[in-house]
């Protein structure tokens, strides 16, 4: 299983706040972004590689301080 993904987009337009990105793969894949997240001076027609990382370590905590509030709801109602 692979942790991270990398891949390409085009900068297509901003509207308002907001950045459409078009996959360069396949084009006909787009989405949107807060422009705020686009590195300083990204501009309509730029190429940028966009990763993503699965942060396995952050998710098992966030798994385990559900499970424990979950735990404590429920022996409150056994009170």
């Amino acid at each position: 299983m692979q942790d991270e993904s990398t891949f390409r987009a085009s900068l297509d337009r901003v509207e308002e706040h907001l950045a459409v990105l078009l996959l360069r793969e396949d084009e006909s894949v787009r989405f949107t972004l807060p422009l705020a997240l686009l590195p300083e001076g990204a501009r309509e027609g730029d190429i940028l590689e966009i990763a993503i990382h699965r942060d396995v370590a952050a998710t098992e905590e966030a798994k385990r301080r559900v499970a424990e509030r979950i735990e404590r709801l429920r022996g409150r109602g056994k009170e």
